[in-house]
This record gives C-alpha cells, structure tokens and sequence, in this order.
C-alpha cells in the first residue's frame, strides 16, 4: 500500500523513538492504562503521532474502560484504514493512519452506548494532541 507519507525505516525509528517506532511501524501495543491520553479529558484533537494528521476530536473520545483511549468514530472516513487483522490467533480490524500507514489499534463493535456502536481502541503513543 502505498501512502502520502513515506519514510526508510531508519528514518522513522530516528523520528519516532523505540517505543513508538514499536507500536507505529511494527504493529506493537502498549500496556494499557499506562498511555498519556487514557486519562486526558482536555478539548482538541488526536492526531498522527508519526505523520500529524487528524485523527479522533475529544469530542467523540469517551471511558470504554478498556486501557486504551477510546473514540466512536474517526474525525473523517478518510482520516483511518481499516484492515483485517489475524495476527495473534484472533480476528479484529486494525486501524491505520490513511496519510502515513502508521498502526494506531483496533476497532471494535462493541460499544453500543456510543452513537456509533463503535470502540477505536487506540494507543496513546500513536498519538499526539493539539489543545484547542
């Protein structure tokens, strides 16, 4: 697949650091309840913790409880991919930033309290936030 936003692995391990470059580029997760953003409630948007695109609102940000910060749906359609992921002896849907092919988590449908029905279980560190 090809994105807007192409980068040699040495280059992204240079900008991104080992622990993001783990879960960004080598499809990892972090421990949950240790992400900077679980707990965050301020107003602005999540984006691309590799390429800067905008990715979730906090308005659409809620507890799902799971460890991980939650969101029922992406900002735009076009802000995320999702693809089928059987990695781990499971089957789920991976989300991956649309401009630079950077994993981000999971969505899952299991969320019904939520509009969407819908639970983008994603990993802070994928993230960075703009406060507005």
């Amino acid at each position: 697949m090809k994105f807007e936003v192409e980068k040699t692995e040495e280059e992204w391990k240079k900008q991104l650091g080992e622990d993001a470059y783990r879960v960004l580029r080598q499809k990892g997760t972090e421990r949950p309840f240790s992400g900077k953003y679980y707990y965050q409630n301020d107003h602005g948007v999540y984006v691309c913790g590799g390429c800067g695109a905008p990715l979730f609102t906090s308005q659409t940000k809620f507890d799902a409880g799971c460890g991980w910060p939650s969101f029922y749906q992406p900002i735009s359609p076009d802000a995320i991919i999702e693809q089928l992921d059987l990695s781990h002896g499971m089957v789920r849907t991976e989300v991956i930033c649309a401009k630079c092919g950077g994993h981000l988590g999971h969505v899952f449908n299991d969320a019904p309290e939520q509009p969407t029905g819908l639970r983008y279980c994603i990993n802070s560190i994928s993230l960075d936030f703009e406060k507005k």
